[in-house]
């Protein structure tokens, strides 16, 4: 069967890897010049799969709430909003309700779990080198509500078989060295131990590589123009490359198209509900490796997380309801820059701070859409938020098997 894959990202790619090993023959439809200029660009790096927890979860109501007003909250929602940023966050709020929020969190914990083993057995199988590290997350209280929330999860987690144990502040410093000046700060600390950390546009661009090895076909710089509908199937896509137009014919179509998803979908009568949250992150080059990370974190009081890869260290956090728009906001790039230098001073130049924001495709219930659309031979990988990273491998493989009727693990 030959598959045409619109989306070179990390969802776009993997895809490309699994359905090519399982015998298809696959294109892949990238707008930019190479790979994972996007989303997958400079995300925060963690492969986090002790945070299940959906962003909608009962709590999320009222923290917004005391968020209202703050440039630097975590979260920012921007007004005026239009129709479908305001259909969105009523959805996102009926999926507050704790037996929706439990049922979220189970499906991403699966998944997540799965994901896992699946990256750890494709980096066996390729060789590829992204600046992986196994040392696990670690999540940081700074606040007694938030640890006690963290002992909740981490009960959760336990009920999942994820591995997970909470720590108190000496503990963290014993896991993290370079914590020792905030020790007195912190109220305790929760270890993923199965977690890992790796630039995810590095792992891209290499397994990119890998694909075109085996016989991936890639089309870049190729604007979709429009998906032609043909009765209740898709009968082609029309894009644009160098200036010229023309229509690419496949057996099957996937959309891993990030964000932009929606749109391309939407003239087909297919509605994904999916908004485009963007997120904030930079890169420092470090000054004084010793005093920098080495354990990938998550400071669960200010939605921040950081990441070692290689000489720099990532850091990256906040979401922000604002469309499509990508431009950087001062304050929330400099809020990234205030938390690098308040844990780890001195271990980062922060006189060229790398700055970044990019748009996470995001579902009110947080959990991704993976499998078949409306139409007969279209197929979808998209919608992963914030857990991309996380659940790349795995969403690959269940698309892969779903396409070919097999039975997934999840």
């Amino acid at each position: 069967m030959h598959i045409l894959i619109v989306g070179a990202g990390l969802a776009g790619v993997t895809a490309a890897w699994y359905l090519r090993t399982a015998g298809h023959s696959v294109t892949v439809i990238e707008r930019n010049a190479a790979p994972a200029l996007e989303t997958s660009f400079a995300n925060g790096g963690q492969i986090s799969i002790s945070h299940p927890e959906p962003w909608a979860n009962p709590g999320a109501p009222l923290t917004i709430l005391k968020w209202l007003g703050r440039k630097d909250a975590p979260l920012l929602f921007r007004w005026p909003a239009e129709a479908a940023r305001i259909k969105w966050g009523l959805q996102f709020l009926h999926e507050c309700l704790p037996h929706r929020t439990r049922r979220n969190t189970l499906a991403i914990a699966r998944l997540a779990a799965f994901s896992g083993h699946e990256l750890r057995a494709l980096r066996e199988a390729t060789d590829i080198h992204y600046n992986s590290l196994s040392r696990g997350v670690l999540h940081l209280y700074f606040a007694k509500e938030n640890y006690l929330h963290g002992e909740a999860q981490q009960r959760v987690l336990s009920e999942l078989g994820i591995a997970s144990k909470m720590l108190t502040p000496s503990a963290c410093v014993d896991q993290e060295p370079s914590l020792a000046h905030v020790e007195t700060r912190l109220v305790g600390g929760m270890l993923g131990s199965e977690d890992e950390s790796g630039d995810a546009q590095r792992f891209v661009t290499e397994l990119t590589e890998r694909c075109r090895d085996i016989g991936v076909e890639f089309l870049f710089n190729a604007r979709v123009r429009s998906l032609i509908r043909d009765n209740k199937r898709v009968g082609g896509i029309e894009i644009e490359r160098d200036g010229q137009r023309e229509t690419l014919g496949a057996d099957s179509y996937v959309i891993a198209a990030g964000s932009y998803s929606p749109l391309l979908v939407r003239p087909l009568g297919e509605r994904l509900p999916i908004y485009p949250v963007k997120g904030y992150s930079t890169t420092l080059k470090l000054k004084d490796p010793a005093r920098a990370p080495t354990v990938s974190l998550t400071d669960e009081s200010r939605r921040i997380v950081c990441s070692r890869l290689g000489d720099s260290l990532r850091i990256a956090g906040t979401a922000e309801l604002n469309g499509y728009n990508t431009e950087l906001d001062p304050e929330r790039c400099s809020a990234l820059l205030r938390w690098a230098e308040d844990l780890f001073p001195g271990a980062c130049d922060a006189s060229e701070p790398n700055y970044w924001a990019g748009l996470r495709p995001t579902t009110p219930s947080n959990l991704p859409i993976i499998g078949r659309g409306g139409l007969e031979n279209l197929y979808y990988n998209t919608g992963h938020g914030t857990l991309g990273w996380t659940l790349a491998a795995g969403s690959a493989r269940k698309l892969a098997n779903n396409i070919d009727g097999l039975t997934s693990e999840v």
